[in-house]
């Protein structure tokens, strides 16, 4: 469960990928982004409701960052970053003729592409849960990527939109 510190940094996060692409948008502004991205009305329902910390109590787990495995640079910054609209959070390689290893992020949700073969398999599928999967499916369309057209399909347990990637992986959005 998010936080209102989690919240507030979500904000910040936000206003400053969107300065980098300039676009500058309010404290405020961003605020109220991020209570409609958690599902809230306002900022202000978001703040009565969120409680103040999520400092975990005994075991607890953070996030999962699945890795996909990639064979392409090119093809994943096209398909991620122009596509799906993820930012870099991070590059690493050993050596600049070695494989890449990128870490990227979108409203929350973080990957991990490796071109290293001992990290991932190809053909993984993601399940992720979000909202307003009609705003990210008519995003996706108005791009007019030549790879993909992704659909929304009703299910029992939700509305749902798969994209694939280049390399075989599987994204299954879900809005419940």
């Amino acid at each position: 469960m998010s936080s209102i510190t989690s919240a507030k940094q979500m904000a910040k996060a936000l206003r400053t990928s969107l300065a980098a692409q300039q676009h500058e948008i309010t404290h405020s502004a961003a605020l109220e982004l991020v209570a409609q991205q958690l599902g809230y009305k306002d900022w202000n329902t978001a703040s009565a409701v969120l409680p103040e910390s999520s400092t975990p109590i005994g075991i607890a787990f953070d996030k999962a960052i699945p890795i996909l495995r990639i064979f392409d640079e090119a093809k994943a910054r096209e398909f991620y970053l122009d596509f799906l609209g993820f930012s870099i959070e991070f590059e690493h390689r050993f050596e600049a003729s070695l494989p890449l290893y990128l870490g990227i992020d979108r409203a929350g949700l973080k990957l991990h592409l490796s071109e290293h073969h001992g990290d991932a398999s190809p053909g993984a599928t993601l399940f992720v849960p979000m909202h307003n999967i009609a705003a990210y499916r008519d995003e996706l369309i108005a791009k007019q990527y030549g790879y993909g057209r992704p659909g929304i399909v009703e299910q029992p347990w939700g509305l749902v939109m798969e994209v694939y990637d280049p390399f075989g992986n599987r994204i299954r959005f879900c809005q419940q």
